[in-house]
């Protein structure tokens, strides 16, 4: 065992998470692999066995995380169950005559797979498919589309049921039921600033986002009402049956989640796209992403063992006190290193790392827990679109149709302007709390 201030193991295994990730190997390798090193090294092989083991299992044995899977699975099926094609055919008749109507169409469809999905992989993949030719095609701007797809679609990891919310739940000792609906509010602000955007866009710079041609939007009122209401329903009862039943205390989030795999599986049934190989395709996706995320999860909070058992927690706390400008000062530094960290790391090594380190000191500084946690996951928002570990980039990338002639550098450009709306709402859920509070005071 070696005599190192906590100073230095601090920076080490920090920084041993950034060069790992950096270098390709997976996080989870990076992450588990620095823990087992700097436990081995400061207190040995049987103290470290022993962090590792008791909080791995104490993390895997979490009850509110059966919901990852379960979640997952829903999220998975309604990809397979057309609703999305549905709900984008019927919208875009409404739309299709406004300039950047059918971007407007792709981020309000987003808002509503959201609130579905809570995956961010099934919703921005089922954008890119349906939304992006619509677009293009019609003679969008392509960095204007592939940006909106990116923004609408990113809305699944913030609005409920969010994975990330089912995750950060555990790891900061707080009700995922209050997170959902502290996570509302700031997830349908976000669409609004989105729609907002592409439509004073659109009036200034007319020619990046043509109206539709009025004879393909040339339906009856009736028609068109009745195809909306239809498209509509099957996604609406499946939020009221999963986030009613939470905020009216009928069911846990677990619970719900097991009505939302059941509901989910019911439309890809009433669409009749449910088939064997539809849910062997959706077993395994669950399995596989549910496996990472847990992995990732329970090797992230076996590391933060380690690191606290080292004090190193302290040495960040008295790091990020000690920040000029008090309260606001110490809060600026936490947002700004998530910030940057979402360039480097994912999501999940973001939550299961920093959340358990910043959770106390966030109390600390006199901030409302739930407040101070949903700032966080509005904040991780932009990691998806902040390259070079962008998510949505990769996405649309790889789901994109490659006739569209759609480059990385389009999808860049298209995502840029999102990351400062998103920053723009952080400033208003500063201005006005009350935009995360209200809805969770709600609760029964």
């Amino acid at each position: 065992m070696i005599e190192v201030s906590p100073e230095i193991i601090a920076v080490l295994m920090l920084g041993g998470i950034l060069v790992g990730v950096l270098l390709g190997y997976p996080l989870a390798i990076a992450i588990g692999g620095i823990g087992i090193i700097a436990g081995v090294l400061c207190f040995g092989v049987p103290i470290t066995l022993e962090l590792f083991y008791g909080r791995f299992f104490s993390l895997l044995n979490n009850y509110v995380l059966v919901a990852v899977p379960l979640f997952i699975y829903m999220g998975t099926m309604l990809e397979h169950s057309g609703v999305a094609e549905g709900m984008y055919g019927a919208l875009h008749v409404w739309l299709g005559g406004i300039r950047g109507g059918l971007a407007v169409t792709t981020v309000l469809i987003g808002t509503v797979l959201a609130a579905c999905v809570g995956i961010i992989g099934a919703s921005v993949t089922m954008l890119a498919l349906i939304a992006l030719p619509a677009m293009i095609n019609r003679g969008y701007d392509k960095s204007l589309a592939c940006g909106a797809v990116c923004g609408g679609g990113s809305l699944g990891i913030l609005i409920p049921p969010s994975i990330m919310l089912v995750v950060y739940g555990p790891m900061a000792a707080l009700s995922v039921g209050r997170l959902f609906f502290g996570a509302f509010m700031p997830g349908f602000l976000l669409s609004g600033l989105y729609c907002s955007y592409i439509i004073v866009r659109s009036l200034l710079q007319p020619k990046i986002a043509p109206p539709v041609a009025v004879e393909e939007r040339q339906v009856p009122f009736w028609v068109k009402t009745r195809n909306l209401i239809v498209s509509m329903v099957p996604p609406v009862v499946l939020i009221l049956a999963v986030l009613g039943s939470i905020f009216f205390g009928i069911a846990s989030p677990t619970e719900a989640a097991g009505v939302g795999c059941l509901a989910a599986t019911g439309l890809a049934l009433g669409y009749r796209k449910l088939s064997i190989e539809v849910l062997r395709r959706t077993a395994i996706t669950t399995v596989r992403v549910a496996g990472m995320v847990l992995i990732i999860g329970a090797l992230a909070f076996a590391f933060v063992g380690i690191f606290m058992r080292a004090h190193c927690d302290k040495v960040v706390a008295e790091y990020i006190l000690s920040a000029p400008g008090g309260m606001w000062g110490a809060f600026a530094v936490i947002m700004f290193i998530c910030f940057i960290l979402g360039f480097f790391i994912d999501w999940l090594g973001i939550i299961f790392i920093m959340v358990p380190i910043i959770t106390p000191i966030g109390e600390a500084l006199g901030f409302d827990k739930l407040w101070f946690a949903m700032m966080i996951c509005v904040n991780l928002q932009m990691s998806f679109m902040t390259p070079p570990f962008a998510y949505a980039l990769f996405y649309v990338r790889g789901a994109a149709d490659p006739k569209l002639g759609i480059t990385t550098m389009d999808i860049i450009r298209g995502m840029i302007p999102y990351v400062f709306i998103i920053m723009a709402a952080l400033l208003l859920c500063i201005a006005f709390p009350q935009i995360i509070l209200w809805l969770p005071g709600k609760m029964l």
